[in-house]
């Protein structure tokens, strides 16, 4: 098991959860993960990851998978500049390889905010630490865990 799929699970099982990490082929991108899992598009969780341009740090946006981010309303959440995450912030600040972020079990703490429309599920897929395994997670767990603050960022 990978350092970082390592972090996920302890980091879910510190929340009194019993986490189902899945291997997938490659679920670099949220059609990828739906089609490897079976599940709809929008119950898999993207992790976006912006740079605070002020905070110099990594602000997550948790999104539903056929779902994007609306920059200016990101920015205004944020409250802040937002700017596109380096691969090099991202594995500093988080721990994680681009394409297999997870929600939890960061380095660093982070902020997050989390997408509406991923409530519309009692089950939710997010990548566990790298491009080929995710775990499924009730909304409300997620929420939690990760600290989100739901918003409308999205379109």
């Amino acid at each position: 098991m990978s350092k970082s799929m390592k972090r996920v699970r302890l980091a879910l099982e510190a929340a009194g959860l019993d986490p189902e990490i899945r291997e997938t082929a490659l679920a670099r991108t949220a059609e990828d993960a739906a089609a490897a899992i079976g599940c709809g598009l929008d119950q898999i969780v993207k992790s976006i990851i912006f740079h605070g341009q002020v905070s110099d740090r990594a602000i997550l946006f948790l999104t539903a998978g056929g779902n994007r981010v609306r920059d200016a309303d990101a920015a205004a959440l944020a409250g802040e500049p937002l700017g596109k995450a380096d691969a090099a912030l991202v594995r500093a600040q988080t721990g994680f390889a681009i394409g297999g972020v997870a929600p939890v079990g960061h380095l660093s703490p982070i902020r997050a905010f989390l997408d509406l429309r991923l409530r519309d599920f009692s089950t939710v897929w997010a990548a566990a630490g790298t491009p080929h395994h995710v775990f499924a997670i009730a909304p409300d767990d997620l929420i939690r865990i990760a600290q989100a603050q739901v918003a409308n960022f999205v379109s």
